[in-house]
């Protein structure tokens, strides 16, 4: 039953683990002392503590290297910046360590510890990719090592992070076998005797204690003289201390060679404490261990050598960096010496709690509370390491908390165990399971009924250590929530209403003592899922009208994931009403019971919105996902409204740009000319997006799929294109999911760097940024979730000569239809996929031509299968009779044969893939420049750029204005496709947003910075506003998503942003300008009075230093602080001063944010209705795209979401801020000229007729009076001669046969 700690350590515990810490002699997946909370001791055994013993390495004794430790002040404290470091080295063994406390990280760290509620750093192991153990394998440093470990504080208000550093010694045990080593010396010293005798005569052999000394004193001199001496190849005392042998570990620490002679290290002699330069500290190492290794010498030998190097403990300094210095000890400790080796070992509940055994009471407190805190799981034990400290020293403080937490309903592991064993039990057993535990106590119950008192509260002890609601039920015999009754029944959540009846009359039966209680169950279960039939059954004793229990729905809808957004619900939903039609009373149910527990307003509307009918000529339709493109469904169906564009594309021959006319070769697009092949594609372009337009209009279903090359030339420019088939010549393949009947199976894939295409570069003056990709994998919110498909059709069914049926097996198709429910987006297609309207593909011809009902039937049949009794066969099989099947064969069928890939069809699929890695806005561009390649020029500019129907809709002019500082004004005028706005600061209005990019503004121009601003020359019709999300992070370097809130307005007057002559406008601006630099430094002043480290305003401050310092002066404890009255009487002055100056801040803000919102509020001679706004949800690299859309006619939003087309009842979806981590946000708007906006927008245009079908043997024969009704339904559908007349008046001549043509 012990689970392991997970508690922490204060400093001293972890001052006495490191004593006892080898990395280097810890074997593989053993205990770490140091990192590891300790282990759990059991005093149920039969023995004592143990005493802990030092079996290989070393009991660590510190000595401080002065020279590498920040020397910080006396009882100064950190602050949010500060960084402390001491360095020490053992005395025994020379390993290094290096403390390192850090308090410039996460958490609020206004007051580190140690502080009131915290007098010591509660230390939590925190391992990361650099913690652990690093050997070196080869090389002059092979053999060494270093261990670095990391732990922050627990406590909420203190950031202190320490890093603990411990690597080997310098000089290895063969160095130091080279230098100690009488006989190795002894050795050297005679050969440079024998080579050289005369030289030598008289010379002794020296003492370890000599090398060692003389190496220190090289060193040491080299580190303080600026003088670089050399060291003769002859020098005496050098080649009796060391000569050759030693040459590799002179040159490790630094020492250089040359012919004649040797130069010491040169370290950095003007470096101050402490060292930061890598040889500096080299040196300074190995002298420390040189110290140690004459320090380890007999002590005879270093008296007579008089030698005496002071080696200073570490552990003071310790202390002092992690604030432990003069912790409360206990009053024992205080006279016994701790350092001594044979003294009573410490418990080992000490170090359960993460102290230490000199503690003071206040301290163990302390501890315990912060070890159930970071590790509620093992609360049972740390109580009983508190009861047994409590009872070892006999602390009537120590006993009074035990007794408290009893009170309170907290057990040890001692109270645990007896509970086990008051049950029969043995709490070490991990096999037990709640029904044996319960059995174990109604026997004994049945055999002590007297006990049941005692008995019920062990069991619920053991309840609670189990985390077993049903054990504390039962022990509690209470039943007070949904859950607990439940738990009583034995029932489970999913269970239906009836099922729960029949559990209530099996626990009666078994028990009609407990009949009330069962009742009192069924009660709150029926209040909770708020069901009719069980309150019907509590009065009457007879199941009502059973709603639906959500549980049961969505297992009815096939949705395992019960967090899903209300989207994807909607698409199981409608998944399962094509698959099962006959159900869709049930499913309904289901879906209204998702829509109650979810209290979802949009769930509901889509149910009363699915009760009403709408007949699909009144309602738009909605365009299917063929993968990762809800953004390009977005962007269609905002074209699709704009009538102008509607008109010039479904009427695209009398715009058209002839191949050969002489005005081609002058042809200037984004002040670039543009190739015949460039506009060749893009009337290819137009052509496509005229199919899916036509379809739009006439197709007799709601949705639409687009056609894979019409994805292809919208998401992909030109330039894009080329790129990607450059990269199909190198790469021969592209990796795929698998295959169906020979069709690859691609799938989303995330962007290659290799393929990404970029926006074509002739609209550099309105390329957009980047803000939010659309629908990267891996990353997918509900939302993204509910929009994303595959690119790949269904393969057709291979329909023999001789009929044969292909039939899936029903539980393979039941699997297929929940993967497709649960993963629409990697979903291989199958035959048993649900058939989609597509596009027509059929030859264009004007439409005036032929009737709504002509051109339906003229498309031919929208899918090649049909459902019969849940199966799927060739349509052309579905009049047949269906007859008994044959006996099954007695071998297997042959295989069927596969198509080949289609490698033009792949390529196509590849680059939409590519494509739809593209943002909207970019895909805007594309559009755009395509639609003006396409049509020929109605004018030509001074610059020689096309003017045309797409420029005059959709471009504005904006000019700049920039002042030198001679006071000469320069100006520029270009075309742009929008308006940029930037919400990166934080929630503001779209005037405020507007105002951002107009407002004057310092730019560098020639190394000085000259004011410049911006002003509409020329507004069209359709005005779009890009909203900037993506910013940049610039201490993370990398890019996030802004989600601060846009007010949207529904109309907006773009006045005050036109460029005027007018001199009250030009003032008007000066003074809105000026007003909002005061703004900005009053914001700047108000910041510094109210954001403080310390979470209080400067007057609090003030305020609360008055108040502690007049507390001070009258101290209870009879040891009173004199203040000086001066000080009090400045510090409230100084705190009414901020308070008065705060309030004059906000007056004086409230004031000016006035005046700039009312500065052009008489303005309104150009009003902008808001007409679409295009939604993102998700990340800066992920998400989904939706559009909603005004219906001026109608006087309704719609929300656009790919192939649903839905009300908005509540328009706050729209305007008002979404609490959410990751709200839905607007990031493209398109606003209209209100005058115009009947003209300009339309959001339904359908000419839909109803179809009639043939019925089974009969023969449709033409007569008059049907040629006679569809001539009559053309008749109707001519335009309104005011409507065509608008347009005339929009685009000029021409229009008003171009919407003639049209109808």
């Amino acid at each position: 039953m012990a689970s392991k700690l997970k508690g922490g350590k204060t400093p001293p515990r972890l001052f006495e683990d490191l004593s006892f810490y080898n990395p280097q002699c810890l074997p593989p997946n053993s205990y770490n002392i140091l990192t590891e909370a300790a282990l759990q001791f059991d005093t149920s055994a039969t023995q004592k503590p143990p005493k802990k013993l030092v079996k290989k390495g070393c009991r660590h004794k510190w000595a401080l290297k002065s020279e590498q430790c920040d020397h910080i002040e006396l009882d100064s404290r950190p602050g949010s910046s500060s960084l402390y470091t001491a360095a020490a080295l053992c005395m025994l063994c020379r390993c290094h360590i290096e403390l390192t406390i850090d308090f410039n990280g996460e958490g609020a760290g206004a007051v580190p510890c140690p502080k009131e509620d915290a007098p010591l750093h509660h230390f939590i192991y925190s391992r990361d990719e650099h913690c652990g153990l690093f050997r070196v394998q080869d090389g002059v440093n092979a053999g060494s090592w270093m261990d670095t470990q990391r732990f922050s504080c627990s406590s909420l208000s203190c950031s202190a992070r320490l890093t603990i550093r411990m690597r080997s010694p310098i000089v290895t045990s063969e160095w130091e076998a080279l230098l100690l080593d009488k006989s190795l010396i002894k050795s050297r010293a005679q050969k440079a005797i024998s080579d050289e005798p005369s030289r030598f005569e008289g010379h002794a052999i020296p003492s370890p204690i000599e090398v060692v000394g003389n190496l220190r004193t090289y060193i040491r001199n080299a580190m303080t003289s600026h003088e670089e001496r050399r060291i003769p190849s002859n020098n005496k005392k050098w080649l009796l201390c060391f000569g050759e042998p030693c040459a590799d570990l002179l040159k490790h620490i630094g020492f250089s060679r040359t012919e004649d002679g040797w130069f010491p290290p040169r370290p950095d002699v003007s470096a101050t404490v402490p060292l930061t330069n890598p040889l500096n500290i080299l040196l300074n190492d190995v002298e420390n261990e040189l110290a140690v290794l004459l320090n380890l010498q007999p002590d005879n030998e270093r008296h007579m050598a008089k030698v005496h190097v002071p080696l200073h403990p570490a552990m003071a300094e310790f202390e002092r960096i992690l604030g432990s210095k003069g912790y409360k000890r206990s009053t024992a400790s205080r006279t016994v010496d701790l350092t001594q080796e044979d003294q009573e070992p410490e418990h080992p509940f000490y170090a359960g709690l993460g102290s230490t055994m000199d503690f003071h009471d206040e301290l163990i407190c302390f501890t315990y509370e912060r070890q159930i805190a970071s590790d509620t799981e093992n609360a049972p034990y740390y109580l009983e390491c508190l009861q047994g400290i409590a009872e070892g020293r006999g602390s009537e403080d120590l006993q009074t908390k035990v007794a408290i937490e009893a009170s309170s309903g907290k057990f040890s592991v001692r109270d645990l165990r007896e509970a086990y064993q008051s049950l029969g039990l043995d709490i070490r057993s991990l096999f037990y399971d709640d029904d044996t535990v319960i059995g174990s106590f109604q026997s004994r119950i049945a055999d002590a009924p007297r006990q049941e008192p005692d008995l019920r509260r062990a069991l619920y002890m053991i309840g609670e250590h189990r985390k077993s609601v049903r054990i504390q039920h039962v022990a509690s015999n209470d039943v007070k929530t949904y859950e607990q009754a439940l738990s009583w029944l034995g029932a489970t959540d999913d269970m239906v209403d009836e099922f729960l009846v029949s559990m209530y009359g099996v626990k009666v039966h078994e028990s009609p003592a407990n009949e009330e209680l069962a009742r009192q169950c069924m009660v709150l279960i029926a209040e909770q899922r708020k069901s009719t039939g069980l309150k019907a059954w509590l009065e009457t004793g007879q199941l009502g009208e059973m709603e639906m229990d959500f549980g049961q729905a969505y297992t009815r809808l096939g949705i395992g994931d019960r967090t899903i957004d209300d989207d994807l619900v909607i698409t199981s939903y409608n998944i399962n009403m094509q698959e099962t039609p006959s159900q869709i009373k049930d499913l309904k149910r289901a879906l209204a019971a998702i829509a109650k527990s979810r209290n979802s307003f949009y769930l509901q509307s889509f149910l009363d919105s699915s009760a009403s009918e709408r007949k699909v000529s009144e309602w738009p339709v909605g365009l299917e996902n063929i993968g990762n493109t809800c953004y390009l469904n977005s962007l269609l169906q905002f074209y699709f409204t704009v009538k102008p564009l509607r008109d010039l594309v479904l009427n695209f021959d009398q715009y058209k740009m002839q191949l050969d006319d002489s005005a081609f070769y002058k042809k200037q697009v984004g002040s670039r000319k543009v190739s015949k092949k460039e506009v060749e594609r893009a009337q290819r372009f137009v052509y496509e997006l005229q199919k899916l337009f036509q379809s739009m209009i006439t197709i007799p279903d709601d949705k639409v799929t687009p056609e894979q090359e019409l994805a292809r030339l919208t998401l992909i420019s030109a330039s894009g294109e080329e790129s990607f088939r450059r990269k199909s010549i190198l790469s021969t393949h592209r990796p795929s999911l698998g295959d169906i009947n020979g069709q690859p199976v691609l799938g989303p894939l995330p962007a290659s760097p290799d393929f990404i295409a970029s926006v074509d570069t002739v609209m550099s003056n309105n390329s957009i940024s980047n803000p939010d990709h659309c629908c990267a994998p891996n990353t997918r919110s509900e939302e993204e979730v509910s929009s994303d498909d595959t690119l790949v059709e269904t393969p057709a069914l291979d329909v023999k000569a001789d009929n044969d049926l292909m039939i899936l097996d029903s539980v393979e198709k039941e699997q297929q239809q929940v993967q497709l429910a649960e993963d629409k987006e990697n979903f291989a297609p199958t035959t048993v996929e649900i058939p989609r309207s597509k596009t027509p593909d059929r030859t264009l011809g004007p439409i005036v031509e032929l009737s709504p009902l002509q051109a339906i039937t003229e498309e031919g049949p929208q899918s090649p299968l049909r459902q019969i009794n849940g199966g799927r066969i060739p349509s052309e099989l579905s009049t047949q009779t269906v007859t008994a099947f044959p006996a099954p064969p007695n071998r297997p069928p042959p295989v069927p044969p596969r198509n080949k890939p289609d490698e033009s069809k792949r390529a196509i699929q590849q680059e939409v893939e590519i494509g739809a890695q593209q943002d909207v806005t970019e895909v805007i561009a594309n559009v755009l420049f395509q639609l003006q390649c396409a049509i020929r020029p109605e004018n030509i500019d001074d610059s020689g750029e096309q003017i045309d129907q797409i420029k005059t809709l959709f471009f504005a002019k904006q000019k700049s204005y920039i002042t030198n500082d001679r006071g000469e004004i320069r100006s520029n005028e270009e075309f742009v496709t929008d308006i940029k706005v930037d919400v990166a600061s934080g929630p503001r209005d779209i005037y405020a947003a507007l105002d951002g990019a107009f407002d004057v503004q310092e730019v560098e121009v020639g190394g000085s910075l000259e004011p410049q601003y911006a002003a509409i020359s020329q507004l069209p019709p359709v005005l779009q506003i890009l909203v900037q999300r993506a910013q940049f992070d610039p201490e993370t370097k990398r890019p996030f998503k802004s989600n601060n809130h846009l007010e949207l307005k529904e109309t907006i007057y773009m006045d005050r942003y036109m460029d005027s002559s007018d001199s009250d406008l030009a003032q008007r601006r000066q003074a809105c300008w000026a007003w909002k630099k005061d703004l900005a430094k009053l914001d700047t002043r108000r910041t510094e009075l109210t954001k403080t480290e310390m979470d209080m305003d400067m007057p609090a401050i003030l305020s609360s230093a008055a108040e502690y310092l007049r507390q001070c002066t009258s101290d209870e404890s009879g040891d009173p602080i004199e203040v000086e009255p001066e000080l009090l009487a400045s510090l409230e002055k100084a705190s009414s001063k901020a308070t008065a100056e705060l309030s004059e801040i906000e007056e004086q803000m409230k004031t000016l944010s006035t005046n700039i919102n009312s500065q052009f509020a008489d303005l309104r001679k150009l009003p902008y209705r808001l007409h679409s706004v295009f939604i993102h949800r998700g990340m800066v690299n992920s998400g989904h795209y939706w559009i909603y859309i005004y219906d001026f006619v109608n006087s309704m939003w719609r929300k656009y979401n790919d192939g649903y087309v839905t009300e908005v009842t509540e328009t706050k979806v729209i305007f008002e801020a979404e609490q959410s981590t990751r709200p839905a946000t607007p990031y493209f708007l398109v606003y209209v000229r209100d005058d115009l906006r009947s003209d300009l927008v339309e959001s339904v245009c359908r000419d839909v007729a109803e179809v009639r079908r043939p019925q089974e043997d009969t023969v449709m024969a033409d007569d008059e009076t049907g040629t006679t009704e569809l001539l009559k339904l053309s008749h109707d559908l001519q335009p309104a001669e005011g409507h065509a007349q608008a347009i005339d008046d929009l685009w000029g001549s021409g229009g008003r046969a171009s919407q003639a043509h049209f109808w």
